[in-house]
């Protein structure tokens, strides 16, 4: 059983559980970053299965389905380093700004997660200062290092969806989220479309905003990077063969943007 306030301690995670943060391919060469903020579902052992059963903590409230190995054959293909999250979104959202109630959820979608109700000031903080903190001031030191050492950045944000929300089926096999930036999510739509067998989303089945995203506002729009967000439907990616498939497919597509990009002076 989880205990509530596990927080209420000045360590959640014990030398037992791994760091919040990995990295494949660090000295990529790429100009794409790539990150993803729902790669694992682990959880801290100080708070136990926070209160629910595996069936629950292996969906995709718990993390985002099939999109960790596309983003580490991804990385490979395109030579590009990958920072991932290890933790799950239920002990803490590293794609929610921290004040927002869905930051440390007490019910996902339908499901009440025991391990956070009650949860006080002090437990969330620290939630926040040992999973969510070194995640972002990571992604921040890798840019301000290829900034600092004359390289381009060009963020790219990687999550999987369900295939049904609330009864209602979601057409779309993949989506590009965006807000801000005018050059890369167009590019990519453009090219996700003249694939010819994609039902493709213009920021759907989400939107990037301020409110809802932090990953995007934070790393990519507040620093004037270019940016988009990827959504890949999880039925697609649910074994390794989908994986691969998509993350060739992508790789594919971001090299011919990669080449737009650097014939415009851009990167």
């Amino acid at each position: 059983m989880p205990l509530n306030d596990a927080g209420s301690t000045a360590l959640l995670l014990s030398a037992e559980d791994v760091p919040p943060v990995q990295e494949f391919n660090v000295e990529g060469r790429s100009p794409y970053l790539l990150t993803c903020d729902h790669y694992g579902r682990l959880i801290p052992r100080m708070l136990g299965d926070l209160g629910l059963p595996e069936s629950e903590l292996k969906r995709h409230i718990g993390w985002d389905i099939g999109i960790a190995g596309v983003a580490e054959a991804l990385s490979r293909h395109l030579d590009a380093h990958l920072i991932v999250q290890r933790y799950s979104r239920l002990v803490i959202d590293c794609n929610r700004p921290p004040h927002v109630a869905s930051s440390i959820p007490r019910i996902s979608e339908a499901t009440t997660i025991p391990g956070n109700e009650g949860l006080s000031r002090e437990a969330a903080a620290i939630r926040r200062a040992q999973i969510f903190d070194p995640y972002h001031r990571r992604i921040d030191e890798i840019i301000d290092h290829r900034r600092d050492a004359g390289g381009p950045t060009v963020l790219v944000s990687l999550h999987s969806f369900t295939p049904v929300y609330a009864g209602i089926a979601r057409p779309w096999h993949i989506g590009t989220l965006y807000h801000r930036d005018t050059h890369l999510p167009p590019l990519l739509l453009k090219l996700l479309r003249a694939e010819g067998d994609l039902v493709v989303g213009d920021n759907e089945p989400y939107a990037v905003s301020d409110e809802t995203d932090y990953t995007i506002p934070v790393h990519g729009e507040a620093r004037g990077l270019m940016n988009t967000g990827i959504e890949i439907r999880q039925d697609l990616i649910s074994d390794p063969v989908g994986e691969k498939a998509w993350a060739e497919r992508l790789a594919r597509l971001l090299g011919e943007i990669e080449v737009t990009l650097r014939a415009q002076g851009l990167v």
